[in-house]
């Protein structure tokens, strides 16, 4: 089936600004609230949200199986189950349905006042029930900048690290869409030169530069995901902040992980980009070196040039680009991940999501947390207001944007932003 909803001709009715990270070509998707608490799908033109629910009542998606109640329903679980052909063929029919030359919405005034509305006047819901959540750690750069800091700088990686798409599985009940806050965790630390140790707030909060990705129902139990076949089972990406309390998980992570550092706080973006849309941005991955075992080895463009950055914004001041990366950058692409996390029979379900792990690149300027960029805290960086930042303060907002760009083709994720707030006053 066609992909037509990429043509890089194709113009919209909607307006689309200059450098929107929504053209037609884009057609994302996610959940939001109305002002009337409607809760519905949806998708995105511009700065313009469409309520995919009002569409099907109106019966703009006839011609395609869907379920009576697709679009309205308050998870995009479902509709990912659905499989890729649904997925396509809903996008080409919002592309067709927004195409600049089509007057069947265009020209219905009553029809485009319920199915269209400003993003302003919207709130985003998190897109999908997220039943597990898996962390890769797939950056080269990332894993050895650690290995180095914490470990033997002439052996920062470990053996299994070229062998392996290493991960951990998380906790999907603390993962938040953009613009909800984040309190500063508590947890158990080991000050230096200490050897018991103390509790209180960790004080090393950190972000993650990550992206994650959305999986439909891709197997039974005991069935592994092929590679070549993996990327079918991939509904779409979005940006990912996973936030890090390095204090606590430098005392907890031996011999078992990360656990508390890690499941206070997980920030993405609302609309996920689907596979589709990033299509037409490909490009070859790093060289593996060795060969990775035969059920992960693959041919062909596997990763997406995704330009990606961090900005941090202090209380009532302006924001600072502190990082500035690529997805290409990954060593393990996301085909490798659901490959080696299904190999063992690991049964995978419509909404599960998996984190990339921290996406660095070669430079400095592209490491993707504080605890690469100011070397743990031994290199400060300054902020545009002139304040230094070792880790992230309080009220300290942190933003990551993402977008691809080819030509004069843009898509781009929108923002993941979460302001950190201070410790809960815990009483005992």
């Amino acid at each position: 089936m066609p992909n037509i909803a990429n043509d890089p001709n194709r113009k919209s009715w909607i307006n689309v600004p200059e450098n929107c990270d929504f053209p037609i070509q884009n057609i994302p998707f996610g959940v939001f609230i109305t002002k009337e608490d409607v809760i519905t799908i949806g998708t995105r033109i511009g700065n313009c949200a469409i309520d995919m629910g009002a569409l099907q009542q109106l019966g703009y998606f006839e011609g395609i199986e869907l379920t009576d109640d697709m679009f309205m329903q308050d998870t995009l679980n479902d509709f990912i189950s659905d499989g890729k052909k649904t997925w396509r063929l809903v996008r080409n029919r919002l592309a067709e349905l927004f195409d600049e030359n089509n007057p069947a919405l265009r020209d219905n005034k009553d029809h485009r006042e319920v199915v269209i509305f400003k993003v302003e006047d919207i709130e985003m819901l998190l897109p999908v029930q997220i039943g597990d959540y898996t962390d890769f750690y797939s950056s080269k750069e990332h894993a050895t900048n650690v290995g180095k800091m914490f470990r033997d700088p002439e052996n920062a990686l470990l053996p299994n690290w070229l062998h392996i798409p290493v991960g951990y599985h998380g906790r999907s009940s603390t993962i938040v869409p953009s613009g909800i806050p984040v309190h500063r965790p508590y947890g158990q630390t080991l000050p230096n030169g200490e050897t018991t140790p103390v509790f209180g707030p960790s004080r090393l909060v950190d972000f993650e530069l990550e992206t994650a990705f959305i999986t439909t129902d891709a197997n039974l139990m005991g069935e592994p995901i092929p590679v070549e076949e993996a990327e079918e089972h991939i509904f779409g990406m979005v940006l990912f902040n996973d936030w890090s309390a390095r204090d606590i998980q430098k005392w907890e992570y031996v011999p078992l992980g990360p656990f508390l550092a890690k499941n206070f706080a997980s920030s993405i973006s609302p609309w996920i980009v689907t596979m589709d849309a990033l299509e037409p941005f490909r490009v070859k991955g790093p060289e593996q070196s060795p060969e990775p075992l035969p059920y992960l080895q693959q041919k062909g463009e596997k990763a997406f040039d995704i330009n990606l950055e961090v900005i941090i914004k202090p209380e009532n001041s302006e924001e600072t680009v502190v990082s500035r990366s690529n997805f290409k950058y990954m060593y393990w692409s996301m085909a490798q991940q659901l490959a080696h996390h299904t190999i063992n029979g690991c049964r995978v379900n419509s909404g599960d999501m998996m984190g990339s792990g921290t996406i660095s690149g070669p430079t400095e300027d592209s490491f993707g947390s504080m605890l690469e960029l100011t070397w743990g805290g031994q290199k400060p960086l300054t902020l545009k207001d002139g304040t230094e930042r070792k880790f992230i303060n309080d009220n300290d907002t942190v933003i990551v944007r993402g977008f691809c760009q080819k030509g004069n083709l843009r898509i781009g994720f929108g923002e993941v932003s979460s302001k950190l707030l201070p410790a809960i006053d815990l009483k005992f």
